[in-house]
């Protein structure tokens, strides 16, 4: 039986226009196929950070300048899955027809169920958008209802709350495409985060992380192996000073101590780390990987990268 992945990518792989995405996903494709030349069945999450917040700034700037349609966040959420997906599998199929392989890839446009009361809609902390001064920032408040919140003392940006991610709505539907042999792109940006009144789903102004998204995927789609791509090629402690470490095992119990040592970044490494902790504590024989796009098929092989286990073997 073919082993089933699900491949989570990191905005490097990305890129922050249309035109260097474009570029940049012709590149990710080739190392995506790689994995499909290797029997894997495989689901492509991505994260959208640039794309949605210009897309919301664009729409924002219309609004304001053009007398245009006001557009929710979560609408823009889903136009960047649109065109991310589009262009990952565009790229993707293209790389199919130069190998001849005869096998489909599809964007599927992903809500996420998350919980009205979750703590994180009392206290907002994600910043989107574009930078501006204190007085803009005032003024847009003011004007829009938004929190605005200084953001590393390089100006004040719009700020979401981050709630965690309950249920994929079309997650029954993901699963019987991929059953169906097809690569499945999903879950882009961490998914549109939606609540339920009754029996309707409702887009709520929030960014769900897309590593816990893709995590939640992978135990819902009963992946053996969730493999996130980012930008190095293994999780290091001590990052950035002499004494940094590269690590090739990582085990629950030493993950959990790192974090309490703050070794794992915050908005960088320590929600990666997290997701795979998430993973493989729920999951008895599932692999979770952590390496760069381009090490991806050695990683698998256990020729690079960090993998994280419940124990030591």
């Amino acid at each position: 039986m073919k082993k089933r992945i699900v491949i989570a990518l990191g905005g490097n792989a990305l890129g922050n226009t249309p035109k260097e995405q474009l570029m940049l996903v012709k590149k990710t494709a080739k190392n995506i196929v790689d994995l499909v030349e290797e029997g894997y069945d495989i689901v492509v999450t991505h994260g959208n950070g640039p794309q949605v917040g210009m897309i919301n700034l664009a729409m924002q700037v219309s609004h304001e300048e053009e007398n245009t349609p006001d557009m929710p966040f979560a609408e823009c959420g889903a136009m960047s899955q649109g065109y991310i997906g589009y262009h990952l599998q565009q790229s993707i199929q293209q790389e199919l027809v130069k190998r001849h392989k005869r096998k489909n890839c599809i964007t599927v446009i992903t809500q996420v169920l998350v919980d009205s009361k979750d703590k994180a809609f009392k206290n907002p902390t994600k910043p989107i958008g574009n930078f501006y001064t204190r007085e803009e920032a005032i003024k847009i408040a003011n004007e829009n209802g938004y929190i605005m919140k200084e953001d590393a003392g390089r100006g004040y940006r719009r700020v979401v709350a981050s709630p965690e991610p309950v249920k994929i709505i079309e997650g029954k539907v993901i699963n019987e495409l991929l059953s169906k042999g097809n690569i499945v792109i999903a879950a882009g940006g961490g998914g549109i985060p939606v609540v339920k009144r009754r029996n309707a789903y409702y887009g709520v102004d929030a960014v769900i992380d897309k590593d816990k998204t893709s995590a939640r995927l992978a135990l819902d789609l009963k992946a053996d192996i969730f493999l996130i791509l980012t930008a190095v090629d293994k999780v290091c402690i001590h990052f950035n000073t002499k004494n940094e470490t590269a690590l090739d095992i990582l085990t629950v119990k030493e993950a959990k101590e790192y974090i309490k040592q703050k070794e794992f970044k915050e908005g960088s490494m320590l929600p990666k780390v997290e997701a795979c902790l998430n993973f493989v504590s729920h999951k008895s024989n599932g692999q979770a990987i952590i390496t760069s796009l381009s090490k991806a098929r050695d990683a698998l092989l256990g020729k690079n990268g960090t993998l994280i286990v419940r124990r030591e073997k």
